[in-house]
């Protein structure tokens, strides 16, 4: 399982369609996180600011249509990724059947990401 953090109107914005975030066109790969510790790193480091319901999609690396490839990041985890993670990034669109669950990501009052719940 790998994970990747988003909003949920941008998971929402193109139901019929595989998944392809700004990062896919932008950098050639979506970004993933290994872990569900790592993911809420991310989401303090990049998304704290994001208005309205921030969600990590679970996929399944198997059932992805795209290839994965574990690499390090540039130029460091963010805080709270240990030192020297791999990050999986998928290098093609997410399909939406590899996006087999979604947590999620509680916010305090200052947005700092605190933990994961299942959504539902």
């Amino acid at each position: 399982m790998i994970f990747h953090v988003v909003p949920l109107d941008d998971w929402l914005a193109v139901p019929d369609r595989p998944y392809a975030p700004p990062a896919l066109a932008e950098e050639g790969f979506v970004h993933c996180s290994p872990d569900e510790a790592t993911a809420l790193a991310v989401a303090n480091r990049f998304y704290r600011d994001t208005v309205g319901p921030l969600m990590v999609l679970m996929i399944d690396e198997n059932l992805l249509d795209a290839p994965v490839r574990w690499e390090g990041a540039d130029p460091e985890p963010p805080p709270g990724a240990a030192p020297g993670t791999l990050f999986p990034h998928v290098y093609g669109r997410v399909n939406r059947p590899a996006v087999v669950g979604m947590l999620e990501v509680r916010r305090d009052a200052e947005g700092n990401a605190v933990d994961l719940a299942v959504w539902s």
